[in-house]
């Protein structure tokens, strides 16, 4: 079955995948998908990720991470922009997420994804993807 937004199916079975306590979690790949997952190591929201070749368009397994009483590291995931209503901002108003205690994910047309301090460092803005804490 097809899916209609794969960035909310993605942040979905990241939410999952939690509350059930599991140690990794599989994905359909994309780019945008494998751009996502870099982004959510390099800020140390999950411990790493692996491509899964399958024959097909491949798997992202991302093993999550939790802290040391069991809690997951990742407390909330929310989709801002939907292919049903498109959310741009400029440099000058990327939302910050929980009082800048965790990041914005944007889409821009220059660098691709990145995380709101690196596109108000470049004084860039874009479409606003998702915000995690």
């Amino acid at each position: 079955m097809p899916v209609t937004d794969p960035i909310a199916d993605y942040l979905t079975r990241i939410r999952n995948a939690h509350s059930a306590e599991k140690k990794w979690v599989d994905i359909p790949a994309s780019n945008m998908k494998k751009k996502l997952s870099l982004i959510l190591k390099n800020e140390n929201y999950i411990k790493d990720f692996i491509i899964i070749k399958d024959g097909l368009q491949g798997k992202i397994r991302l093993f999550l991470r939790y802290s040391k009483n069991g809690d997951p590291v990742i407390e909330g995931l929310k989709r801002v922009s939907t292919p049903g209503r498109r959310n741009y901002v400029g440099a000058d108003n990327i939302p910050r997420t929980v009082g800048g205690l965790g990041i914005t994910i944007l889409s821009t047309s220059t660098m691709g994804l990145v995380t709101d301090k690196v596109a108000k460092e470049n004084k860039i803005g874009g479409e606003v993807i998702c915000q995690i804490w």
